[in-house]
């Protein structure tokens, strides 16, 4: 570890003077803000079709606690165990307030105060917490139920639904009340104090959850609960270099805020509400996009979280089965057949966009979703997400959709796609977005694989119209145009064309690699959103120059705002707030840039390259086919230890060996034993499977 201190934990003797920054607290089902008087909780809107947005739940746990004699104030986030901490040492005293939102128990939410005497004194020492809740907000009409088992209760409704006719969640909260001080008695050297917030849907689950909370106070087991799950997350991923402190706590940040956005691991409630650019703990009205789903979650957050948690990278999956029927709905009323996914997603998965032209135009999503899917498949051999969980469904529509959607050429007799609106936001209107008629052509493409795989019988227009789609090249200049009539040259908003090559995965030749690259990074506007550099960080690695890309990754660290490394979605602090979409492109520029790591068809293929700065990357737990790999990637060698997924099997679901492409070498990997080969300079290796059960 390059790192000091401890960089998995965050701490500073001051709070950021923006208070956007201060650390938020989530687990896929509430998100909070620390000390705000707000919170949010997944699924739960207000406002119809356009003002739409995460509807304001008040949080009875926003409370600062407060000492009369001087102290001194130590402020930290331990990502080892999602808890925050805030610690004030006096002469006489020191005071700890914890708070976290419960990895385990995802409705429950607690806050914990400890009081040590400093020095022996038979004089009680009484601290005060000051408290701006109130039980009102502005998207629920609350009022107060009965108590509950010494609790206090309020409930509500959302006051509109998301479409005429839909449905407005019940929101409960059951909590033991918070005093307004607490004092430690003259007899006492110290004493702990406990207080939970429940939020759930019902009044019935509100009410088990409490008995819940109660009981793991009761017996000692709430805070090891939550500490004992995230530790069995950390346990099944790692992200870590050796010679940047920097990229070293930016990388586990990044790891940890995601993983805060994503349900338990153990959730079977199949009630995940998707991953929105600022997280659970933002998307109040008008602010951090509304809390809605964007193409953000599927391209953006998915790929580095699915390349470790299958169950994770399947919520997000089951999150877009579940807006179908809304998807079904936009595409009809656009004029066209199958599935069209929504540009801003709620619940129904009916478009809830504030501005009717990206939700008409900004098509690339339907690619998106269908890429996600594709890329799950490829990591995991899962069917039954296709089957029984109605994936096949998805990809179908999508593909349905391009087929309505593109108009066929009479003169070039090619495809097109008329009228989108690019990745790249400056442009509107626009015909044969590269980007979008790329995705276009892959998810078609995808969609003929599954239904082969199937055995469902596949339209002939699916494979006419992947063929025949117009992908927009330069002949001359030997480039990719954003779209259409595009002019070299001309600025842009964000990565766009240079997603081509990832994660797209269009082949070209590095000569046109390169030259997308040269074209577009000139004219990104340097204010642009933060998962841009990642991208190009890429694109220079897949051509060997690290320390290009490493100077691009560095355009990042602007981002991140101290001392809790929360992002913000533009480099001057603007934006979007916590900006996990940020987060998961700096994320993929480690796991897919330095490692090289591909997921396709027949392999897991990977081309390491490290800059001369980092002498070691550590990456652990990839689960790839049923199996878990570490690899620690050195300058001169790789050395790859392959780990049981069930910690009760005695064999593995696949044997996995890598082959090295310039010498053919196949070098089988054997459960628990660390297997060391040189690098190949240059040369793609593959991990894969010698007696996979899917029929290529």
């Amino acid at each position: 570890m390059s790192c000091e201190s401890d960089p998995y934990i965050f701490s500073t003797d001051a709070l950021p003077s923006d208070l956007r920054f201060l650390p938020p607290l989530a687990n896929g089902l509430l998100g909070w803000r620390v000390y705000n008087n707000i919170m949010h909780m997944g699924g739960v809107y207000n406002g119809e079709g356009g003002r739409c947005h995460r509807a304001d739940v008040p949080c009875p746990l926003a409370v600062r606690v407060e000492v009369e004699e001087p102290v001194q104030h130590m402020y930290s986030m331990d990502t080892h165990t999602g808890v925050f901490t805030h610690t004030l040492s006096s002469a006489s005293v020191a005071v700890s307030q914890s708070l976290y939102s419960h990895r385990y128990y995802s409705n429950l939410m607690v806050m914990e105060v400890l009081m040590v005497r400093q020095v022996a004194s038979e004089e009680p020492i009484t601290v005060q917490l000051v408290s701006s809740f109130s039980p009102q907000s502005k998207d629920i009409v609350f009022e107060s139920g009965p108590d509950y088992k010494g609790g206090s209760h309020i409930q509500g409704k959302t006051n509109s639904a998301e479409y005429p006719g839909g449905f407005c969640p019940e929101v409960h909260l059951i909590w033991t009340p918070i005093p307004t001080s607490l004092t430690l008695l003259p007899e006492q050297s110290q004493a702990r104090w406990g207080f939970i917030l429940i939020v759930a849907n019902s009044l019935n689950t509100a009410e088990m959850n409490f008995d819940e909370g109660l009981n793991l106070m009761a017996t000692g087991n709430l805070r090891p609960a939550h500490e004992k799950a995230w530790k069995e997350l950390w346990l099944q991923s790692k992200v870590e270099v050796v010679g940047s402190e920097s990229l070293c706590k930016a990388l586990i940040g990044c790891l940890f805020y995601l993983l805060s956005a994503f349900p338990s691991i153990h959730d079977t409630s199949g009630s995940f509400g998707g991953v929105s650019p600022g997280g659970l703990s933002n998307g109040g009205d008008g602010q951090d996009y509304w809390g809605h789903v964007f193409w953000d979650q599927d391209i953006w957050m998915y790929p580095g979280i699915a390349l470790f948690y299958p169950k994770l990278a399947r919520s997000v999956l089951e999150y877009r089965v579940g807006t179908i029927d809304g998807a079904k709905d936009n595409a009809q009323k656009q004029g066209h057949k199958g599935l069209k996914f929504p540009w801003e997603s709620a619940v129904s998965g009916r478009e809830v966009c504030p501005e009717d032209i990206y939700g008409q135009q900004e098509i690339h999503i339907n690619g998106d979703v269908t890429l996600a899917f594709q890329h799950y498949l490829y990591l995991s051999e899962d069917l039954s997400m296709f089957t029984e969980g109605r994936g096949s469904e998805v990809v179908y529509g999508v593909a349905d959709y391009w087929v309505s959607r593109a108009t066929l050429n009479p003169e070039d007799q090619k495809y097109h796609l008329l009228g989108v609106m690019p990745p790249d936001e400056y442009y509107y209107n626009v015909n044969n977005s590269v980007y979008t008629n790329t995705a276009a052509k892959i998810s078609l493409q995808f969609a003929v694989e599954l239904a082969a795989l199937l055995h469902h019988p596949a339209p002939k227009e699916w494979q006419e119209v992947a063929e025949n789609l117009v992908i927009p090249f330069d002949q001359e200049k030997q480039y990719h145009p954003e779209f259409d009539g595009y002019t070299k040259g001309n600025p842009v908003k964000q990565a766009d064309a240079v997603m081509l090559g990832y994660p797209l995965g269009l082949p070209v030749t590095p000569e046109i690699r390169r030259n997308d690259l040269e074209a577009y990074e000139p004219v990104t506007d340097p204010h642009g959103p933060a998962m841009t550099w990642g991208m190009y960080a890429i694109g220079w690695l897949e051509l060997g120059e690290a320390e290009k890309a490493h100077g691009l990754l560095g355009k990042c660290y602007s981002n991140i705002q101290g001392p809790f490394q929360v992002w913000s979605e533009s480099s001057d602090g603007s934006g979007a707030v916590n900006f996990l979409t940020g987060m998961g492109g700096f994320l993929q520029a480690v796991l897919f840039g330095y490692t090289g790591f591909r997921v396709q068809r027949e392999c897991l293929a990977f081309s390491p390259l490290l800059p001369k700065d980092i002498s070691e990357l550590c990456v652990r737990g990839v689960n790839y086919l049923g199996s878990q790999m570490d690899w620690l990637i050195r300058k001169d060698e790789i050395c790859v230890i392959l780990r049981e997924q069930d910690s009760n099997s005695n064999t593995k679901l696949y044997d996995l060996q890598v082959v090295l492409r310039a010498s053919g070498t196949k070098i089988p990997l054997n459960p628990g034993q660390p297997t060391t080969f040189p690098r190949e300079p240059g040369c793609v290796c593959k991990a894969m499977s010698t007696s996979s059960c899917w029929p290529f």
